[in-house]
């Protein structure tokens, strides 16, 4: 077990670090839109939040997702544990489940309260670009992979399709974060089997109909079904307004104050031009 754990490590470091790379390449040489906040102040502040999360992760549960399918698999507890299907089958339907409980769970993080509070420190970024797919608060982080936790038991999905899940996951969150400009035609191609930067990018407007559209983060199937996929921004791509028209606070580009964003109630700089004040946009 732990010489899995360790070659999940570096496989999952190694693919983060690859597609960083790639997508940063990207965004230089083909930027969507005119930058709101410099790199040099945006990539270290994001990257330190992700840091501190894997921190925080392997400190309170250091086996993580898969450690913890490869637990259940030692106990044959979960429903394809029951099920007899092939094995290769077995890891696309569970990868494609694990998809859509993230996205499920998306939506709940929108619709509620306390929960929009922590995730609303992934909206407050004014600018959109790679390192904002991995702006996360680290109770949101924790919170979640207990979430997956549980799924998992459920399904008594197998360690390599969380793996593949988690890989791929991280992967897409840095791409169609990415400020990049495809090809309108290969948007529309790729948008038809993975979350697109067009497509997510909508997600992360300040109109408020268009906060709550296009929730996924792999696979975009969810949204068509469930009737949140949104084609195109109100404003186009390149004059919406990214982030939450009530924090517009120049200070949540800064890691300390990304911590402390749940907790405040009401911060300064708040515009409403695009829609009514609100800190949950499920609201209205």
């Amino acid at each position: 077990m732990l010489e899995f754990l360790g070659s999940e490590s570096g496989i999952r470091l190694a693919c983060f670090a690859g597609v960083l790379l790639i997508m940063a390449i990207l965004e230089i040489a083909a930027p969507r839109r005119k930058r709101e906040v410099q790199p040099h102040v945006h990539w270290p502040n994001n990257l330190g939040l992700a840091l501190l999360n894997t921190i925080a992760l392997r400190l309170v549960a250091p086996i993580g997702a898969v450690g913890f399918a490869i637990y259940i698999e030692s106990i044959q507890s979960g429903l394809f544990h029951v099920v007899d299907i092939p094995a290769w089958l077995t890891i696309v339907i569970c990868v494609i489940a694990l998809d859509l409980a993230v996205y499920c769970q998306h939506v709940i993080f929108h619709a509620v309260p306390i929960f929009w509070q922590l995730h609303k420190v992934h909206h407050t970024d004014m600018e959109f670009d790679v390192t904002t797919g991995l702006r996360f608060h680290t109770l949101e982080i924790l919170l979640s992979l207990g979430i997956k936790c549980v799924a998992i038991l459920i399904l008594g999905a197998p360690a390599l399709s969380v793996l593949i899940f988690e890989v791929l996951l991280n992967a897409t969150a840095m791409f169609n974060h990415a400020n990049v400009k495809l090809p309108l035609w290969l948007d529309r191609a790729l948008r038809m089997f993975i979350v697109t930067p067009d497509m997510h990018r909508v997600h992360h407007s300040t109109i408020r109909r268009e906060t709550n559209s296009n929730f996924g983060f792999n696979l975009p199937w969810w949204d068509f079904l469930f009737g949140t996929y949104r084609d195109q921004p109100e404003k186009g791509h390149t004059e919406m307004t990214i982030g939450l028209p009530d924090c517009r606070d120049p200070r949540v580009k800064y890691l300390h104050w990304m911590l402390v964003i749940p907790f405040i109630k009401k911060f300064p700089g708040s515009d409403g031009t695009d829609q009514k004040s609100n800190s949950n946009p499920a609201n209205s």
